[in-house]
C-alpha cells in the first residue's frame, strides 16, 4: 500500500526531474521476496505508463537467509536492481532470532560483535564480490556515531571510528556507505573519494574471496559474556522503547543512533542467554530470569536520571520496561518486539 500510494504520486514527477522512483527493500530473506516485488515494479510501471526500468531499487541484506541467495536476489529483480545494501544491527538480530534455540550458538556482549568479527566479515565481503560480478552496487553500512557535543576527546574517538570504519568498507570494494548524522557525511566523503576517485569499484571483483556456508555460520566471538553488556542491553532497550512508544522511532543512545535493530539484539540477547547453556557471565554467574529482573530494576532509575527531567517525562519508559521484561521472559519468543509494542500506543 505504501509503495503504491507513493508510486502513484510521485513517478512522474520524479522522472521529469531527471530522477526516478528508488527503493529499499528491508528484511528479506528470500529470492521469491525479490520476484513478488519484480512483479509488483512491472505491473505499476505499465499502470502508469512509465518505461520499464524506471524504478530501482536496492535490497538490504539484512537477514541470514538472504546472505544464502544474494545472486538470486539479484537476478529476480533484473533491470530493477540497484544493488544489495550490507546491514549491520538487522543482520546480527536475524541470526540471534534463526538461531536462538541452538545450545551451540551464543553471541558475545553486543559491543563485541563489530564487522570484523568471522561470520560478518564473510558475509560483507561475500556481498562486495556477488554485487560486482552482476556489475551492481554494493552499499556499505550504517555508522550509527553521532557528533558529542562538549567533549572534543570523545567526539574525535567517535569520527576516528567513523573514519576507520569507511576505509574498511571502500577498501574492501563498497561503492558508497551510510552515515547516521549528516555532519560526518564529510568524513565518509573524504574516504571514499580518496580510495575510490572513479564512480565505483564493479573492476574489484575480489576472486579471492570464497566464502562459504561454514564461514557465514562462524558465529564468533562467543565471549565475553559481562554484566555491563547484559546492564548496557537493558538501558537500551528500555530507552529505545520507551522513545519509541512515545513515537520516536529513531533515538539518540549513549551517542549512537539507535532504530528498532538495536534493541530486538539486546532483548533477543539476553533472551538467548537466558535459555542458553552458554549463556554465563564472565565471573562465572549464569544468566536468569531472577538476574535480568534484578538489573532491570536497578537500571531503570539509571535511565531518568541519565535523560532528565524533561526528556522522562516526554517518554514512557516505565510502560517500556515492562514491555521489555514481558518479552524477555516470556518462553515464547515475540518475533518483531514492534508487534506488542504497537498494542501500547496511544
Amino acid at each position: 500500500f505504501d509503495f503504491g500510494l507513493y508510486f502513484y504520486h510521485n513517478a512522474m514527477e520524479l522522472i521529469s526531474r531527471g530522477t526516478g522512483p528508488y527503493f529499499y527493500l528491508p528484511k528479506m530473506e528470500s529470492h521469491l521476496e525479490a520476484r513478488l516485488w519484480n512483479d509488483i515494479f512491472k505491473s505499476s510501471q505499465d499502470e502508469l505508463g512509465v518505461g520499464q526500468g524506471s524504478i530501482k531499487a536496492t535490497v538490504l541484506i539484512e537477514t541470514v537467509l538472504a546472505a544464502f541467495e544474494m545472486d538470486e536476489i539479484l537476478w529476480e529483480l533484473k533491470d530493477h536492481s540497484a544493488g544489495l545494501n550490507i546491514g549491520r544491527w538487522d543482520y546480527i538480530f536475524s541470526c540471534i532470532k534463526k538461531f536462538r534455540g541452538n545450545k551451540d550458538f551464543c553471541l558475545a556482549d553486543r559491543g563485541q560483535v563489530t564487522m570484523t568479527a568471522p561470520f560478518l566479515r564473510a558475509y560483507a565481503l561475500l556481498l562486495v564480490k556477488t554485487c560486482h560480478r552482476r556489475n551492481a552496487p554494493a552499499m556499505g553500512g550504517m555508522a550509527a556515531q553521532i557528533p558529542i557535543k562538549n567533549d572534543p576527546a570523545a567526539n574525535e574517538a567517535a569520527l576516528e571510528k567513523v573514519r576507520q570504519d569507511k576505509i574498511r568498507e571502500v577498501t574492501d570494494g563498497c561503492d558508497g556507505t551510510w552515515v547516521a548524522h549528516p555532519a560526518l557525511v564529510p568524513i565518509a566523503k573524504e574516504v571514499f573519494d580518496k580510495h575510490m576517485p572513479q564512480p565505483n569499484q564493479y573492476g574489484k571483483q575480489r576472486p579471492e574471496v570464497t566464502a562459504s556456508a561454514k564461514s557465514l555460520l562462524d558465529f564468533q566471538p562467543e565471549k565475553p559474556i559481562t554484566e555491563g553488556g547484559l546492564r548496557n542491553n537493558i538501558s537500551v532497550g528500555i530507552q529505545y522503547l520507551g522513545a519509541w512508544l512515545a513515537g520516536n522511532g529513531c533515538v539518540p543512545v549513549f551517542n549512537l543512533m539507535e532504530d528498532a535493530a538495536t534493541a530486538e539484539i539486546s532483548r533477543s540477547q539476553i533472551w538467548q542467554w537466558i535459555r542458553s547453556p552458554k549463556g554465563v557471565l564472565d565471573d562465572g554467574r549464569k544468566v536468569s530470569k531472577k538476574l535480568f529482573r534484578a538489573l532491570l530494576a536497578e537500571e531503570l532509575p539509571k535511565v531518568k536520571s541519565y535523560l532528565g527531567e524533561e526528556a522522562w517525562k516526554a517518554g514512557k519508559y516505565e510502560k517500556a520496561a515492562k514491555l521489555f521484561e514481558r518479552i524477555t521472559t516470556e518462553d515464547t519468543y515475540v518475533e518483531f518486539l514492534t508487534l506488542p509494542a504497537y498494542e501500547l500506543v496511544d
